[in-house]
C-alpha cells in the first residue's frame, strides 16, 4: 500500500526534478522519434505526452505501477490528435502479447524498475521484428571519482527518490538485453549534480 509521502510527497518532488530544463531537454531528442503504435515503459506523470508527433504516432500506450502518477498522467497535455491508454503495470511483467509495438520508449525509468534486465527482456518481447528500442536515462558514470560519490549517495538517494539508483549502467545493460545499439549519444546534463546527471540516449533495435 502507498504511504502519505508516496502519495503526496514524492509526486512533487519527481515534478520537480524530471521536468526541469535540462531534463526536458534530454527528452525532446528522443521521443519525437517515435511512430507507430508506442508503448511507454513507466509513463509516471506523462511528462513525454507533450513531445510525441501525432503526426507519425498512432497511439501511446504508457503503462506504471503508481496510481498516483498515472492519474497525473492522464490529464497532462498532449496533442488533442493524439490517442493515449495508461494502464497499471510494471515494465518487468507487461501485460501484451509478443509483438504489439512498432516503437518502445524508456525515459529516465530503468532507474528506478526492480529488475533492469527483465523490464529489458519485456521490451523486446513486446517489440515487432524491426521494432525499435528509443531510451533516454541517467546512470553510472564513467569518471572513477563520480562514480564512487554515486555508491556513496545512492542508499539515501533510493529511499527518497522513489527507488531510483545512481550506478545502474545503462547502454551495456541494453546491449546485454539482446539489443543491437544503433544510435548512442551521452553527456553530463547541464546544471545537474554531477552524481545524478550522467546521461546516455540512443536507439536500438531487437
Amino acid at each position: 500500500m502507498a504511504t502519505l509521502y508516496d502519495r503526496f510527497v514524492l509526486p512533487v518532488m519527481l515534478k520537480c526534478a524530471c521536468s526541469s530544463p535540462g531534463i526536458m531537454k534530454q527528452r525532446a531528442k528522443i521521443v519525437p522519434l517515435a511512430s507507430g503504435r508506442v508503448l511507454e515503459l513507466g509513463i509516471g506523470m506523462g511528462l513525454n505526452l507533450a513531445l510525441y508527433d501525432a503526426d507519425k504516432v498512432q497511439s501511446v500506450t504508457g503503462v506504471d505501477p503508481a496510481a498516483a502518477l498515472r492519474d497525473i498522467a492522464v490529464a497532462a497535455p498532449r496533442d488533442p490528435r493524439l490517442t493515449v491508454f495508461v494502464e497499471d503495470g510494471t515494465a518487468e511483467a507487461l501485460p501484451f502479447e509478443n509483438g504489439s509495438f512498432d516503437c518502445v520508449v524508456c525515459t529516465f525509468t530503468l532507474c528506478s524498475v526492480h529488475t533492469p534486465a527483465a523490464a529489458l527482456s519485456e521490451a523486446r518481447r513486446a517489440l515487432k521484428p524491426g521494432g525499435r528500442f528509443l531510451y533516454c536515462e541517467h546512470g553510472l558514470a564513467p569518471d572513477a571519482e563520480v562514480a564512487k560519490w554515486q555508491r556513496r549517495i545512492e542508499p539515501v538517494w533510493k529511499r527518497i527518490a522513489g527507488g531510483c539508483h545512481l550506478t545502474r549502467p545503462i547502454t551495456t545493460a541494453i546491449a546485454a538485453a539482446g539489443f543491437s545499439i544503433t544510435r548512442q549519444d551521452s553527456m553530463y546534463i547541464p546544471k545537474a549534480p554531477r552524481f545524478a546527471g550522467w546521461s546516455e540516449w540512443g536507439e536500438a533495435t531487437p
